[in-house]
């Protein structure tokens, strides 16, 4: 994480030490069991902040309710404007439907592919990522645990991405994992082109396009993995990111070979 090939996602029930220089990004811990309240949150939220600065910090996700578009819309409103006054980005949690609700564009800056698997990545949220980058906004990808998932990530072109994968076996994970990253980054594009720059966060799951069986999803709370590549993808320990170097141009992604993950 310190020399920047991953970075991290840390939660309120997580307690995480960020390591020195590593880039973070802050989880609301709705998603699982390490929900505090909101005041408990926010306060959480002000003191990672002060402790590790407003300029490592990717973004901080505003409250959701997994898998409620209606709620989550409800819910994330109230505090979207008070994660910007900590001085770091706020990112909405995108669920399954809300693209027929309308998004609040203007008051978010990251876009986090939150809702179910087969939503997220579906035809809907693939439509939500690429509207996000054309209002300026980063894109999120949550529960990335294989290289599969990484791959769909980086062609809807999410600038990070995060998953439990590292929580499971760290020690033979995370070298997986950044021949994960390094496999993306060295990936012709569309246009021949190879991807650049790529690191990873741990928090970490991910996959790429079409790849026969999937693999199961960790239990929620452990760590995660941002990438990233030419164009923007991390992704965290506790949660991963990405960034995509492929062209936004097609909704039909390019057939891959890859080996399996979350």
């Amino acid at each position: 994480m310190s020399a920047g090939l991953i970075g991290c996602m840390t939660t309120p029930a997580q307690g995480s030490v960020i390591p020195p220089a590593a880039e973070y990004a802050c989880d609301n811990g709705k998603f699982g069991q390490g929900w505090p309240g909101h005041d408990a949150w926010y306060t959480w939220l002000e003191r990672t902040v002060e402790r590790y600065g407003p300029g490592r910090c990717l973004w901080a996700v505003a409250p959701d309710i997994p898998f409620d578009a209606a709620g989550t819309l409800a819910e994330s409103l109230p505090w979207l404007s008070r994660i910007r006054t900590l001085g770091i980005p706020a990112a909405f949690a995108a669920q399954d439907g809300c693209d027929l609700l309308g998004l609040p564009w203007d008051d978010f800056d990251v876009l986090f592919l939150a809702g179910s698997t087969e939503w997220k990545i579906g035809a809907a949220a693939e439509r939500l990522a690429r509207e996000a980058k054309a209002h300026g906004k980063g894109v999120h990808m949550g529960r990335v645990n294989s290289l599969r998932r990484m791959g769909i990530a980086e062609w809807f072109g999410c600038d990070s991405a995060d998953g439990t994968y590292l929580a499971f076996g760290p020690d033979k994970n995370l070298p997986r994992l950044l021949r994960w990253v390094d496999e993306l980054d060295r990936r012709p594009s569309l246009f021949g082109a190879v991807h650049a720059d790529t690191r990873a966060t741990d928090h970490t799951a991910v996959d790429t396009p079409p790849s026969p069986r999937p693999h199961p999803e960790p239990r929620p709370g452990a760590p995660c993995l941002p990438t990233r590549t030419r164009r923007p993808v991390r992704t965290a320990t506790t949660s991963t990111a990405t960034r995509s170097s492929i062209s936004p141009t097609s909704s039909t992604p390019p057939s891959r070979t890859s080996r399996p993950q979350h």
